[in-house]
């Protein structure tokens, strides 16, 4: 069987699973605990279960469960430091632990993910202009603070229906193409599997025709079980020997949650707040007050997501410099920084590349009137 054939039907099978999973945790989402009632930032009208990340966690567990043959040492760091760090964060969503907590967690889970699994950044291309550079030492402290920064930027994305799920499929589906590529069979099909439960999760979080809101929310335990998804992967991909993917391509499969985690955690240090600190300054709430809808917004970003990374992968395939495509990811960056830097002037630019242009206050009684129907 090739391997796009059994990607296609595993992935199939974790789809089902993922669906088969929330369906049965649903009933019992409220004796668990596991609901977000709306209060203070949280926009959305009703209580909504928070499954997402169990059930897709306990899809893709049943489905390397199942696969014949042995998983192999990278799987089992991958499985162990996933069922952590999503239990951790299911006891998040119930009680709510303090950040640093979470931290610690996601820590131990990166230090699993390296010891137990062998997945570890050990070099950064050639970023700097002057050849291949190898961490050495420095390896396991940056693989730590990379996984962790990748976990909280898919964390603080998560602000919106279907939003952090839909980023983190694109960038899973880019990921998959990349190992297709580079000839990486298993990790092709590893992402192919875990498509699918992400798949299954967006079928009852993103706003379909007839459903003005999500049926199910992921939770800390999804968009940290995602975060570390995103990790694994793109270090397993850019860590090859020959190193056949880029590292640099990294940064342009997932660049609006690492961008808008970077710029608000230096905006709140600068400010005198906690990076963790919660507040509506996201690239979300900005597009949204500038009268962009919850799905607009969702497709927008999508869209720009795939586009930089489509041409992020034909520059590397055109031998231009990563030093160019490094400054590239800064540039882009300081411009969201110099954007943002005040909030009129971000509604205002969003609001010009809506079409048809709305108003805040038309965009919110749009989504009243959905909410009420």
């Amino acid at each position: 069987m090739s391997p796009m054939l059994q990607t296609a039907i595993g992935g199939a099978g974790t789809f089902v699973l993922a669906v088969i999973f929330i369906v049965l945790l649903l009933p019992h989402a409220g004796r668990l605990g596991l609901v977000d009632h709306p209060a203070g930032r949280k926009a959305h009208a009703q209580s909504t279960p928070v499954i997402g990340g169990l059930a897709m966690l306990l899809a893709c567990a049943l489905t390397f469960v199942l696969l014949p043959g042995d998983p192999g040492r990278a799987s089992i760091g991958f499985g162990l430091a996933a069922i952590l760090i999503t239990v951790v964060g299911a006891v998040d969503d119930r009680y709510d632990i303090p950040w640093h907590q979470r931290i610690v967690a996601q820590i131990i889970a990166a230090l699993i993910m390296i010891y137990v699994g062998g997945i570890r950044i050990e070099q950064v291309g050639n970023v700097f202009g002057f050849g291949s550079f190898d961490l050495g030492v420095l390896s396991v402290p940056f693989t730590v603070f990379a996984t962790v920064g990748i976990i909280n930027a898919v964390n603080m994305i998560d602000g919106e229906d279907g939003l952090a799920g839909s980023l983190v499929l694109a960038a899973l589906a880019m990921m998959g193409a990349a190992a297709l590529y580079s000839g990486n069979d298993t990790v092709f099909l590893r992402i192919g599997f875990i498509m699918g439960a992400v798949a299954g999760f967006l079928l009852f979080n993103m706003r379909l025709p007839g459903r003005a809101q999500a049926r199910i929310f992921m939770g800390n335990a999804g968009s940290a079980l995602l975060g570390l998804t995103i990790a694994c992967f793109a270090f397993r991909l850019t860590q090859n020997p020959g190193h056949p993917v880029g590292p640099i391509l990294a940064l342009w499969l997932i660049p609006i949650p690492i961008m808008d985690c970077l710029v608000l955690m230096v905006r709140r240090i600068r400010s005198g707040r906690s990076p963790a600190a919660a507040d509506r300054g996201h690239i979300h709430h900005l597009m949204r007050q500038g009268g962009f809808s919850v799905s607009a917004t969702v497709f927008t970003l999508v869209g720009f997501s795939l586009a930089t990374g489509l041409l992020a992968a034909v520059a590397l395939l055109l031998h231009v410099p990563q030093l160019l495509l490094a400054l590239a990811f800064v540039l882009m960056s300081l411009g969201y920084y110099w954007l943002t830097s005040r909030t009129d002037r971000a509604v205002a630019f969003f609001s010009h590349l809506r079409w048809p242009r709305k108003t805040q206050v038309e965009c919110r009684m749009a989504d009243t009137d959905k909410a009420q129907s």
